[in-house]
């Protein structure tokens, strides 16, 4: 049994893009016990040189709904960076996993040897469908989800690895 490019792109960032807003949930409630503004948390960094949690689930979402555009060949929607609370993450979180669940595996299968063109620190760099799928899109969504966990966690936000993995 062989794993298509679309098993492996779209079930699998709904599929994070789901507990990513279930750990938002969760940090949500965790403000409103402690009288936290929530927005506080957002704008928290594990360490001053990256980005703010929102950010990071920002990029995440642009990462998902990119690597799946890319690879069917269609226009990448585009999302203001504005969301500073939860409830505006989980939209944008919302929007992008419907996004991403509408497509087909027709549309993504076969784009293993799909030559994907990003423009990575000004300079042009181009990557077959499935080196750009599996080294560069999933690790950098990855890292972004992880981050994001990570300053809930360091925050106090109780949050486990079953929160982190879900229900794959």
């Amino acid at each position: 049994m062989t794993i298509s490019m679309y098993q492996a792109s779209a079930p699998r960032f709904a599929n994070m893009l789901h507990n990513l807003s279930s750990i938002l949930d969760k940090a949500q409630a965790h403000c409103e016990a402690r009288k936290i503004d929530p927005a506080l948390l957002a704008a928290w960094r594990l360490t001053p040189d990256m980005f703010p949690l929102s950010r990071q689930v920002q990029i995440a979402c642009d990462t998902a709904k990119g690597a799946v555009a890319r690879l069917a060949g269609v226009e990448i929607p585009k999302h203001d960076d504005t969301e500073r609370d939860f409830v505006e993450l989980k939209a944008r979180i919302a929007k992008t996993a419907d996004f991403v669940k509408g497509f087909k595996p027709a549309q993504i299968d076969g784009t293993e040897d799909k030559d994907i063109v990003l423009r990575l620190q000004g300079k042009e760099v181009t990557f077959k469908g499935m080196q750009y799928l599996l080294g560069f899109a999933l690790p950098n969504f990855y890292f972004h989800v992880t981050t994001a966990y990570a300053i809930l966690r360091q925050n106090g936000v109780e949050v486990g690895k079953r929160d982190f993995i879900g229900a794959p």
